[in-house]
Order: structure tokens, then sequence, then C-alpha cells
């Protein structure tokens, strides 16, 4: 499995990653899907949809809240590490993701695409105003320094679009690629899930990293049934890059 990938990602011209919740689930931040995940504790409609936050902004911040700080407390796996070092060695052309943990900016990524937001900023229900924030509000719900507006977390929640211009920007390199690295996706939530679809439909492979067997698993032309920390650290030895 280590040895067909790696031959597919030394053959690559336009080698881009897609990963989900489950790159960053060893670095104890729980998934929403499968045993454990958020979705089994926490109803969606309650917690991340507009109208849960126009209903009981407050509920909303203090899982929000909660989530920062399991965040602020993590740090980065030897996936998020790895995906870091090929695109420093130039294999990695981007890296596409659904999260909103910012870990992989942390570990060195730079050329991040990220569909579903950042959980770190904020934005204003009033003015619009972006802010950045280091660490998890003190005041909930916390309010726009510039208006007095309530400010929300700028991610994409449930019935809501992706962003139009990292969209367009997934699209284009989804285009490009000639391989695409899944890693810790379910592949079911739409449209991102298409991104994989996409690269094989022009003739591309996809290599699936994912201890489940997921929407993805069925066109893979690899698929490494371990967890991402302990697949991608194999292959970091194997391009080596660790």
């Amino acid at each position: 499995m280590i040895g067909g990938a790696v031959d597919l990602i030394r053959r690559s011209r336009y080698l881009v990653a897609f990963t989900g919740a489950g790159v960053s689930a060893e670095s104890g931040i729980p998934t929403f899907r499968g045993d454990g995940g958020l979705w089994r504790r926490f109803r969606p409609e309650e917690l991340a949809t507009p109208e849960a936050f126009r209903r009981d902004p407050v509920r909303v911040w203090e899982w929000y809240r909660w989530r920062m700080e399991l965040i602020r407390r993590a740090e980065p796996n030897p996936a998020h590490i790895v995906l870091a070092e090929m695109e420093k060695s130039g294999l990695l052309k981007a890296l596409i993701t659904q999260n909103v943990d910012g870990l992989h900016q942390r570990a060195g990524s730079r050329n991040v695409i990220e569909l579903h937001g950042n959980i770190w900023r904020v934005r204003c229900t009033g003015c619009g105003r972006v802010k950045t924030l280091t660490k998890p509000p003190e005041r909930i719900p916390p309010l726009c320094e510039a208006c007095g507006g309530l400010l929300r977390p700028d991610v994409v929640w449930f019935g809501e679009p992706l962003p139009p211009a990292e969209w367009e920007k997934a699209l284009a390199e989804a285009s490009f690629s000639d391989v695409m690295l899944v890693i810790g996706t379910s592949g079911v939530v739409m449209p991102a899930g298409m991104l994989p679809w996409m690269v094989k439909e022009h003739g591309g492979s996809v290599i699936e990293i994912n201890p489940e067997y997921t929407a993805i698993s069925e066109i893979a032309d690899v698929k490494i049934s371990m967890k991402a920390g302990e697949a991608m650290r194999r292959l970091g030895e194997a391009l080596g890059l660790l």
C-alpha cells in the first residue's frame, strides 16, 4: 500500500492533498462522524446552522469556545508535518482542507485552501468586519469593536455556501491535479466531496488514507487503511522527508 502510494507520488506532475477531520484526530481534536464523532453527541441543527445561532448565540458560542480550547492545546501530528515537508520539497503543490483548526498552517503548510473557514476568525453579523483571534473569546457572545454587532465564527455552517474564492481555487487545483492524496475525510460532505471524483474524471489517480471504508474508497487507486498520522509518517520516511 505504502509502496504504491510512493510510486504514484514520485511520478506525479501536480500532486494535491485533500484533508478532513481524520487528519487532526490524532492531535486530540474529535472528528464529526464515525465512532466518537461530534455529531453522535451533538445535533448539528442545534449548534452549526445560522438558525441555531439566531436562536441561541450564547449556546453556540459556548460550544465553539470549548472547541477552540481543545484546538489551542493541540499540536500538529505527523500527518500535518509530513504534508508541510512535502510542500517544502516541491512534491505537493496545494493542500485543500475541510478543517477549520489551522493545524496545517501551524505545521508549516503555506498553500492551504480552507473550504470551511477557520475557527480562529470571527465575522461581524452587522458590518461584516473580519478579525483573527489569538485565543478563545472571554465574553460570550463576543461583540464587534467597530459597530457593536454580534460576532460569529467565520466557518461554514450547514445550509451555507462555501466561500466562493476558496471554492474556485479548489476547483482549479483539482483540475490541475494528476494525483490527489485524500486523507481523513468521509467524502460525503458536498460539494467538497466532489473533488476526488473530478481528478478521476480527467484521468488522474487518487490515493486514500483512511482506516474506514468511505465514499472515496471505490475510486481510490491506492487505499491505505491506516490512521493519518502513522500512514503519513511511513510515507514521509519512504520519500526521504523524515
